[in-house]
């Protein structure tokens, strides 16, 4: 078993039941969250402590399968490669508040929304708080450099594996660990909303974002087979329990396809569904995949989206694309890897 994987109360006990002292717990978190990839690199702990970790313990942190550095923007693009082989990514991106990165939860997805590459490949497994963790351990090693915002945003549906999630957040935010603020951190989901009340009852402040991406069922389901579980009004539900419980407000993520979602009469219905809740929209034009017919708005047709719900209202910006040259939106680095 991967030791980084114990939250620090599992940590504590097992230290316990080896008959050393409950101290010893905080030392070895601090030196699992910091990144060092062997028990013998535990200085401060004991010989005898380290070999008896040893015996029921390993160390391992996510390798550098493939890396790529966009020549436009300095986005890092990480392939990286678990202890089973299997391959998930990873983004580091700059912006203007510090190093952020782009986090995956899942080996491969299960959802099955159209525009994405992730879920080609279907869903292999879910990741674990310490593979998940694992990724920024890697990147701030490989790069030198401190992260300080994270995206759960990568390959995967966050919600679908929640209790690692939910542990990985803890490891993360614990100041003997990376010491993270929650704040600093945002969980993107397709909105299945038994774990967002879920999440939310959790009081951890974190910033959720939701995959809209249409403004009806009918157009939703089109584009994302979860959909058909989760209707937009149970979602706004969910999202009004959410926000009301942590008061953060909340980011809805919109892929625009050209003739799917992005005419002016959509905007006006996505500003209805939205009123009055404080949203902020954040318009993708949809990146092209292969094994997909979608394809993206014109950057006027962009434009044009984002000033027809402003002018109803609505705040939204258009994300800023980074990491173009080196397949930088998700999945689609891995996607081409697995087909050779």
């Amino acid at each position: 078993m991967n030791i980084g994987d114990l939250t620090k109360e599992q940590l504590k006990e097992h230290i316990v039941n080896m008959g050393e002292s409950a101290f010893r717990a905080k030392q070895i978190f601090k030196w699992l969250h910091s990144g060092i990839e062997s028990i013998t690199e535990m200085t401060n702990i004991s010989l005898s402590l380290r070999e008896k970790l040893s015996k029921d313990f390993e160390i391992f942190l996510p390798e550098v399968y493939k890396k790529l550095t966009s020549k436009l923007d300095g986005t890092v693009k990480y392939l990286l490669k678990l202890s089973d082989g299997n391959i998930i990514e990873t983004v580091v991106m700059d912006y203007h508040h510090g190093k952020s990165i782009c986090i995956s939860s899942q080996v491969g997805c299960r959802m099955g929304c159209t525009f994405c590459a992730s879920t080609l490949k279907g869903l292999v497994r879910n990741l674990t708080p310490y593979e998940i963790e694992g990724q920024i351990l890697r990147a701030q090693k490989d790069l030198g450099v401190k992260i300080s915002n994270i995206v759960i945003m990568g390959i995967g549906e966050p919600l679908d594996n929640y209790d690692n999630i939910i542990a990985f957040l803890k490891n993360i935010n614990d100041e003997d660990g990376q010491g993270i603020g929650y704040r600093h951190i945002t969980l993107s989901t397709c909105g299945l909303t038994e774990k967002i009340y879920q999440l939310a009852d959790e009081m951890m402040p974190i910033n959720l974002a939701i995959s809209l991406h249409a403004p009806t069922d009918t157009a939703r389901q089109a584009l994302m087979p979860v959909a058909k579980a989760y209707s937009l009004d149970k979602i706004m539900d969910a999202c009004d329990y959410y926000f009301d419980k942590t008061h953060r407000r909340i980011t809805f993520e919109y892929a625009l396809v050209k003739g799917k979602n992005s005419s002016p009469a959509d905007a006006r219905v996505l500003a209805k569904l939205l009123h009055g809740k404080g949203a902020h929209v954040n318009l993708i034009p949809v990146n092209p995949v292969t094994e997909r017919n979608n394809i993206r708005t014109t950057k006027k047709e962009t434009t044009d989206f984002q000033k027809e719900l402003e002018s109803l209202g609505i705040n939204a910006t258009v994300r800023r694309e980074l990491g173009a040259d080196i397949s930088a939106s998700c999945g689609q680095l891995r996607n081409n890897e697995l087909n050779g």
